[in-house]
């Protein structure tokens, strides 16, 4: 593989497992060294560095909860402390809080919120600064198909995830004077621990709405996310590509 990212470094938040993992692994792959956060699960953090180091890369766990804005910054601090300096952040970390909205409660709301589009906002305002200093880096965020055409059940999570997505664009915009790039990425549904939880009956219902019929891997959505972290995509921001197998044609 050729390593578009040597010399970079890179932070992916929520990268202990899932499409975080992948990418972890992935950009490390691609020769960046990269901070793997991690919220709660330091083992499974661990087992990632561990995993990136044997196949010759580098890698640091750092834990920190983004929906706490002072965490979020000591992340970004810490990052840069580690690594020496900061290139490529990958926004991942999310939550569920499933319901329909006429049960949901404000804790559910606020939790998924306060995670999955607060938690992005708090990352990229700690990192816009050393980033546009430098005049170069690319900011990735992760939102879901769910942020384009809605999902019932999921008012708070789709909230976030559109949220996500103008938050994208208006950060492009005010970035791009300093070459800073930043994108989005809409996966659709990935062959991950949630969704393994699904009965079959499920699993083919959501595969019929899906233009291949199967679900994607994490690691189709690591390579987008390689593609806008390198110079390959140099003159690409402010966009956001959905990597679902033909669900949404938007």
């Amino acid at each position: 593989m050729t390593k578009r990212l040597e010399g970079k470094t890179a932070l992916v938040t929520g990268a202990s497992r899932g499409i975080g993992a992948a990418v972890a692994m992935r950009l490390a792959a691609e020769g960046a060294a990269v901070a793997v956060n991690y919220s709660g699960s330091k083992s499974a953090a661990d087992a990632v560095v561990a995993a990136i180091v044997a196949l010759g890369g580098s890698a640091v766990a750092l834990q920190a909860d983004v929906s706490d804005p002072a965490a979020c910054t000591a992340l970004v601090e810490s990052t840069i402390a580690k690594l020496g300096g900061l290139d490529i952040v990958v926004n991942n970390a999310g939550i569920a809080r499933d319901g329909l909205v006429v049960r949901m409660s404000d804790d559910d709301w606020s939790a998924v919120i306060d995670t999955n589009l607060s938690g992005v906002f708090s990352i990229v305002r700690a990192a816009a600064r050393p980033l546009m200093k430098q005049r170069s880096g690319s900011i990735i965020n992760i939102t879901s198909v769910v942020g384009l055409v809605g999902n019932a059940g999921q008012a708070n999570y789709a909230a976030a995830k559109a949220g996500v997505i103008g938050l994208t664009k208006s950060l492009a915009r005010e970035l791009a004077p300093r070459n800073v790039r930043v994108n989005a990425i809409a996966p659709g549904f990935i062959g991950t621990d949630m969704t393994a939880d699904l009965s079959d009956a499920i699993k083919e219902a959501a595969k019929s709405q899906i233009a291949m019929r199967e679900f994607g891997e994490p690691d189709d959505v690591a390579a987008a996310v390689a593609f806008f972290a390198s110079d390959d995509a140099r003159y690409v921001t402010g966009q956001t590509l959905a990597v679902d197998g033909g669900m949404t044609f938007v």
